[in-house]
């Protein structure tokens, strides 16, 4: 029900009860002035209140059955039931009235309500910032967490790099001993990871995404096989090695050996020399009794080598048992003052060069002591001075002297 329509009712009830009134012959009263409200005023020292006479309350079958008995309003809702307020007149003979006082619904204080709307706004706006801010600082975070997995990245590609540096460096090393590999399988095997190796970095520093982690591992995987095949290298290299340092060392034994037998070789050579020499010297033919004389044209001695004719070499064969018997040939050198060879009748070898004689004759040895000569014809008119006499047979010069001809 509306406030409008209750306060039309509640009005023909009061206009009832002041004819009821007057019917019974008593005065309209006015309405005494509505007393205070103890809970909202604030005068300090109330009059004190006199009790009231009791009210005649109109009949109750007169009232109106909804102010009768008004029914009480639900929890919570608005109170919007009459009033009855007693109102009391001093006057004895005066009866009293009930007059109903419709006092308006009072409206609920929406102060509260608001700034609870308000802050719920604020809580809401500031939770959605944080919310922003949560989710701004999250994308951040993912952000630097990117990046950072990227420098981690790119340090383990430089690693990389810097560990295929000294791989090539280590194995250049090696790359000049090649030649002690049976084959160059190895070397082949090398050179196809290497290969894959500068592939994969080529591509690292041209990619301009984002470095990923499968790229990196596959570069790890290639270098790990790389550092194995240049393992595999260097341990044959340094097998072979081992093998050809044994070897030179079996090769300076045996070269060490070798030079111990050709020494030996040499000293029993020298001996056998010595003793060939001894041999050939025992067998050689010892010569004695040499002399040189100048002839004249009766075969007679010529004291003017100018006159000479002739020039007579004599000689003895001394006996010698270690020199066979048999046909011996002598070569006779002479040489004048000047250091000319005197005539021509071929030569001789001797001591590996060939030598001119001045005459030549074979003599038959018999093994014992035999005398012999040469006589050379003077073909030019000789001078006085020395003269150097030689004698030659079985390669060996068997005598040596010098003669002193004059002109008398």
């Amino acid at each position: 029900m509306s406030e409008d329509t209750l306060n039309d009712r509640l009005r023909r009830a009061a206009e009832m009860a002041r004819q009821r009134a007057a019917n019974a012959g008593e005065p309209t009263r006015q309405e005494p002035p509505k007393a205070p409200n103890p809970q909202t005023s604030h005068t300090p020292n109330p009059q004190p209140f006199t009790a009231p006479r009791p009210v005649h309350s109109a009949p109750a079958a007169q009232q109106p059955a909804s102010t009768a008995s008004p029914k009480s309003a639900p929890s919570g809702a608005p109170d919007t039931a009459p009033k009855i307020r007693e109102v009391y007149d001093p006057s004895p003979n005066v009866p009293q009235v009930e007059e109903f006082v419709v006092e308006k619904p009072r409206r609920k204080n929406n102060k509260w309500l608001w700034i609870l709307l308000g802050v719920l706004l604020v809580g809401a706006g500031a939770g959605l910032a944080l919310l922003f801010q949560s989710t701004q600082h999250n994308g951040e975070i993912e952000q630097l967490k990117h990046e950072q997995e990227q420098l981690e990245l790119a340090n383990q590609q430089l690693q990389l790099s810097n560990e295929y540096d000294n791989l090539n460096n280590e194995f250049a090393q090696y790359e000049n001993q090649t030649v002690l590999l049976a084959n160059d399988s190895i070397v082949q095997k090398y050179a196809a990871a290497k290969a894959q190796v500068e592939k994969l970095l080529q591509e690292l520093k041209e990619q301009k995404s984002d470095k990923s982690a499968e790229q990196i591992a596959a570069l790890r995987k290639e270098i790990e096989s790389l550092k194995g095949i240049l393992r595999t290298y260097i341990e044959q290299i340094n097998e072979l090695k081992q093998q050809n340092q044994q070897l030179t060392a079996e090769n300076q034994e045996v070269k060490a050996q070798n030079q111990q037998l050709s020494q030996t070789v040499e000293n029993v050579q020298g001996q056998n020399r010595q003793l060939n020499e001894r041999m050939t010297l025992a067998e050689k033919l010892n010569v004695t009794g040499v002399s040189l004389q100048a002839l004249n044209k009766k075969g007679k001695n010529e004291k003017n080598v100018t006159k000479a004719k002739q020039l007579r070499v004599s000689f003895t064969v001394a006996p010698n048992n270690s020199t066979p018997v048999g046909q011996k040939v002598f070569y006779l050198r002479i040489i004048n003052p000047e250091g000319d060879l005197l005539g021509n009748s071929g030569s001789f070898s001797f001591e590996g060069s060939s030598v001119s004689c001045t005459a030549m004759k074979s003599i038959e040895y018999t093994g014992e002591e035999q005398h012999d000569q040469f006589y050379w014809n003077v073909t030019s008119t000789l001078t006085p001075g020395t003269y150097k006499v030689e004698l030659f047979t079985d390669g060996y010069r068997v005598c040596s002297r010098s003669f002193e001809l004059a002109k008398k």
